[in-house]
């Protein structure tokens, strides 16, 4: 099966779209959306109502730790992702809400195990962001039963972490539309990067396709209308930075 993994959308529905058309058109056959759909973007409504719709047809949903926010926004503001987090409580439904706190942290399906952040404690939003960090989430996920691969997203960057023949794991940067060959006799991690926000200085959305059949990931990028997205923030009244960063990717 041709599994799309998208995480990090960040209501960012221009970004989404361009996904969603992208791995239709790779023929992707089942969506995973590995957390934080809304926080930062101007469009946390048609966002949710997008997957939403995609569960329909099979679509894994997790919780991340805006969406967290989202349905319960913290009462003083501290970091960059609490400005938004209140503004996005109310734009959202009730009944958005209550489907959004009801999503889990984790999840497995066949040999793979889904998460946000880390699986090591995922309700505390670690950073799998060097080969440390994913040693603890992959040591943490070999207490579930037949996991050969963990997928994340929450660092909104694309890294392919492995365990080689020591118990250190060695880290690869991944080229954009080069099927990497993943054989289940390793353990493997991989942060699919941020469909609505990339950091890493390329505006273009993240996202990847897992290729079950054939032990093949394959890590994309996107490009979409950056514009429309950062003026939306604009209009919407949100801080002038969220939408700065999608026209630099930053």
């Amino acid at each position: 099966m041709r599994l799309a993994l998208l995480s990090d959308i960040h209501a960012n529905i221009q970004a989404l779209d361009a996904c969603l058309a992208h791995a239709r058109a790779q023929k992707a056959q089942r969506f995973i959306f590995l957390g934080d759909m809304v926080g930062y973007g101007a469009d946390p409504v048609p966002v949710v109502q997008r997957i939403q719709l995609l569960t329909e047809e099979g679509a894994v949903v997790l919780q991340g730790n805006h969406d967290a926010m989202a349905i319960a926004p913290p009462g003083e503001v501290k970091t960059l992702g609490d400005t938004t987090a209140g503004w996005t409580h109310k734009q959202l439904s009730d009944e958005q809400r209550a489907w959004i706190g009801a999503l889990p942290l984790t999840l497995q399906l066949d040999n793979i195990l889904f998460v946000h952040a880390s699986v090591n404690e995922p309700h505390l939003w670690r950073y799998v962001y060097d080969q440390r960090a994913a040693k603890a989430s992959l040591d943490a996920a070999s207490k579930w039963p037949d996991v050969r691969y963990v997928f994340g997203g929450h660092v909104h960057m694309q890294t392919l972490y492995y365990r080689g023949a020591g118990d250190g794991l060695m880290a690869f940067t991944p080229q954009p539309g080069i099927a990497v060959p993943v054989p289940k006799h390793r353990q493997w991690l991989g942060t699919v990067g941020s469909v609505g926000q990339p950091r890493d200085g390329n505006t273009q959305a993240m996202y990847c396709i897992f290729d079950t059949d054939r032990s093949q990931l394959t890590f994309h990028r996107v490009a979409y209308d950056t514009f429309a997205a950062a003026s939306a923030i604009r209009s919407a009244g949100l801080p002038e930075y969220f939408a700065d960063r999608l026209e630099k990717g930053r």
